[in-house]
């Protein structure tokens, strides 16, 4: 009997421990004035798929990118502004139980149109890049969330590419941290690069700029978003202007090309306004976002080398999919359609990769990015 209770007793821990954990999205949308919704919070049923709107804030304007704490009590945003000398980055409290969005404050980035925002695994430092002005900004974060005064800012003056409508100067698109967080990658879309920073959170500046570098990529690749995988022994950077995934080995800190592949059928020869990447929980598959023409997600298992090999491809069931994520479990994807104004919801097949949607598009005006937090 005294067994039998304790088998009960582990069970109903266990499903409380599971049943207790909730999945938080999170949206940025371009409301173009302050005063209207820019910042969203949904509760994700990790069951159904469904969304149910929790929170929202219209204390910034175009907040085209945002992040998310590591332990999830922050939300930071970047202002997706073209205005000269308006670009900025705030920050947000969220408390997961009350279900409460509050904002905190705001700096300036020093740069045109911020496109990209992220943190690193300590919580301390907010790293920032813009688009119209190449630069990268660099900001340390309080105890309380605040982000304190900047202090790194790099801007590229030089580098151009292939395609003059597009790649006229330099272009910084996104900021991506190593697992570790010990390396950062920037993708400049308008000068065929990469840049690498070594990165340490206990400096008063944390980007070592004395041992930076760069790769070039393929002229008129226009990289746009970098993924690494779990072991952050490969890259892969996700293509705009060429419509391709490039494979990086980077088990020694150093980035080595190892594959490039298209995110379209051989048929779809231009426009493909390819957007995003993100490789599942478990590793097993990496997807990929396309505009443009396609307007969908392409599917990709990833081999035992790294290596990737197309097996499909999904409509999004909207236009303009800038950004998507997928959940901490692996079951859903969720992609942002900014034309269309609107969320789809897809659940993933874990053997197979596949994906089927989920119910009628969650409708969320001028909707561009998506993150996932685990509470």
């Amino acid at each position: 009997m005294k067994f039998s209770k304790l088998i009960l007793l582990f069970n109903f821990i266990i499903s409380t421990n599971l049943y207790s954990q909730r999945e938080f999205i999170f949206f940025g949308s371009y409301n173009w004035e302050k005063g209207s919704e820019a910042v969203y919070v949904y509760e994700l049923d990790t069951v159904n798929g469904k969304l149910k709107k929790v929170a929202s804030s219209s204390d910034v304007i175009n907040p085209g990118y945002i992040t998310i704490s590591p332990d999830g009590n922050y939300v930071y945003a970047s202002s997706d502004a073209k205005t000269p000398n308006y670009g900025t980055v705030s920050s947000f409290a969220f408390d997961a139980n009350k279900k409460t969005l509050t904002f905190l404050n705001q700096q300036k980035t020093r740069g045109e149109n911020p496109v990209y925002v992220n943190v690193d695994n300590s919580g301390k430092w907010l790293v920032n890049a813009t688009y119209n002005q190449a630069t990268i900004s660099v900001f340390p974060l309080l105890d309380n969330g605040k982000i304190d005064s900047m202090v790194q800012h790099f801007k590229f003056t030089e580098g151009s590419g292939v395609n003059p409508k597009r790649q006229e100067k330099a272009h910084t698109h996104s900021v991506v941290f190593s697992p570790d967080s010990k390396t950062v990658l920037f993708a400049d879309l308008g000068a065929d690069k990469i840049l690498q920073y070594p990165f340490d959170a206990n400096q008063k500046q944390p980007l070592i700029d004395s041992k930076s570098s760069f790769i070039n990529t393929k002229p008129g690749s226009g990289p746009r978003h970098i993924t690494f995988s779990k072991n952050g022994k490969l890259v892969y950077s996700i293509e705009e202007l060429a419509g391709m995934i490039s494979v990086y080995d980077f088990s020694d800190s150093n980035l080595k090309e190892i594959q490039r592949i298209a995110t379209h059928p051989d048929k779809i020869t231009e426009g493909f306004e390819s957007s995003d990447v993100h490789i599942s929980p478990d590793g097993k598959f990496l997807y990929a976002t396309n505009r443009g023409k396609e307007n969908n997600i392409a599917i990709f298992k990833v081999l035992n080398d790294g290596k990737l090999e197309s097996i499909g491809y999904k409509k999004t069931g909207g236009k303009h999919p800038r950004t998507f994520a997928i959940d901490e479990t692996g079951k859903f994807i969720i992609v942002t359609n900014v034309i269309s104004q609107a969320v789809t919801v897809f659940k993933r097949n874990l053997e197979t990769g596949m994906l089927k949607k989920v119910g009628k598009p969650v409708k969320i005006k001028n909707v561009t990015c998506v993150k996932i937090k685990m509470y």
